[in-house]
């Protein structure tokens, strides 16, 4: 099998189940029935239809196609609630998905608890392929978790009232951020990608071998700090800095900050999950595109490091460490505190890397409708690293490989600089 390589042990897939659905319930709980219809641009979902897709993907996948007389709570939800799958028919237009008003947020929720107890009931009796349908249906899940939470934000930071889903005081200024080092990586013929053990998606396999030429990596994320001088000294202005693209991108829309930074009263405020803050220099850098990241690189004389720099360095970390995604609530990157080694690999904020979104050596997507979950996306998008504080606990690993368009700046995305030696 090509594609998820084995599901968690079968004993504790009921219990992973129950927690991973709870937690989209939980992200989802602060939400009126019109917050989670609002759509703030095609590119963000409102989150009721992630709770309804979610949902749709375990019903269609696994209760459908594999326990007998199942019977979709709605037969016309399958138009609603089908992502890209064209293997699975017609469905409504992305850009629109905001304009379902109907189903109500309440009939979606009471949908989830029916796939769910329909799923528990079947888990004892499903064959291994559906068993593994399910595992890929709970990190489908978690992808969704974290794009509730990215989407939540770019709606409410469409208000004018700038309210917070999950108020919180900002926590008092701690000092400059530590200095960044540079940290030696690994040089001549390494492997990448996914080795066959636990779950992974087929896009980060197989392992293969690649060359990497002496380089270090920075050993923090970028912070808001040092992106302020970059801003200071003209970033922004500077046509020699940007790739052609990057730059008439800049021009068109007028960028001059990350996303969700604002200029009020003489200083910079950032908009989060928890509202409306005084901007922290020492936290990480956050919602910047790949054109950000890039021009950002070339300023200060580095690289953005390839997705091979990248994972030979974090194939040695703890991938579950790091400011991560553990329950429902205001969730932010934070500042490193600890001096030794490279850190911020795994949380904070996802790292764009150098590399094009492509199939590695040997690739073969699924067989079916399910193969069409990241195959067909390997074009003009490019990978990032390491996942974010949205990013559910447990989900990401060495291997996992994310990517958006480098336009996209709604994420938690951010940088770490690299250098040739």
């Amino acid at each position: 099998m090509a594609t998820q390589v084995r599901a968690s042990d079968d004993e504790k897939l009921p219990d992973r189940l129950q927690k991973v659905r709870a937690l989209s319930r939980a992200i989802a709980a602060p939400l009126s029935d019109a917050d989670a219809t609002l759509q703030p641009m095609p590119d963000a979902s409102p989150a009721k239809w992630h709770l309804a897709h979610t949902t749709w993907f375990f019903e269609t996948f696994v209760l459908r196609d594999h326990v007998a007389g199942y019977q979709p709570r709605d037969e016309q939800w399958a138009y609603l609630f089908n992502s890209y799958y064209e293997g699975e028919g017609d469905r409504h237009p992305r850009a629109r998905r905001g304009m379902l008003s109907r189903p109500r947020l309440s009939e979606i929720l009471d949908y989830r608890s029916r796939v769910d107890e329909a799923l528990v009931a079947a888990l004892g009796l499903l064959p291994p392929a559906a068993l593994r349908l399910v595992e890929l249906g709970l990190n489908h899940e978690q992808q969704h978790q974290e794009l509730m939470l990215t989407d939540m934000l770019a709606t409410f930071a469409e208000n004018p009232l700038r309210a917070a889903i999950w108020p919180a005081e900002p926590e008092p200024p701690v000092g400059p951020a530590v200095t960044m080092s540079g940290v030696r990586g690994k040089a001549g013929i390494v492997e990448i990608g996914h080795d066959s053990e636990g779950f992974a998606f087929d896009c980060e396999g197989p392992r293969h071998r690649a060359l990497l030429h002496p380089h270090e990596l920075a050993d923090r994320v970028v912070t808001n700090g040092e992106w302020l001088r970059f801003i200071e000294e003209g970033g922004y202005s500077n046509p020699a800095l940007w790739l052609s693209d990057g730059y008439a991108w800049v021009r068109e829309n007028r960028i001059e900050a990350p996303l969700y930074w604002q200029w009020e009263d003489d200083r910079w405020l950032r908009f989060g999950l928890d509202g409306l803050h005084p901007l922290d220099r020492s936290e990480p850098v956050c919602h910047i595109a790949y054109y950000e990241a890039e021009a950002f690189a070339r300023w200060a004389g580095a690289r953005l490091p390839t997705e091979a720099d990248w994972e030979s360095a974090a194939a040695e970390l703890d991938p579950i460490s790091g400011n991560q995604l553990d329950s429902a609530g205001p969730v932010r990157p934070i500042r490193v505190s600890d001096r030794s080694g490279l850190r911020q690999m795994y949380g904070d904020v996802w790292e764009w890397t150098a590399s094009a979104f492509l199939p590695y050596p040997g690739f073969r997507p699924e067989q079916g409708t399910v193969g069409e979950y990241n195959g067909k996306f390997m074009v003009n998008q490019f990978v990032l690293r390491g996942g974010s504080c949205a990013t559910p606990r447990g989900h990401v690993r060495a291997s996992y490989r994310n990517f958006f368009y480098p336009h996209q700046r709604w994420q938690f995305t951010g940088l770490r600089l690299a250098r040739d030696l």
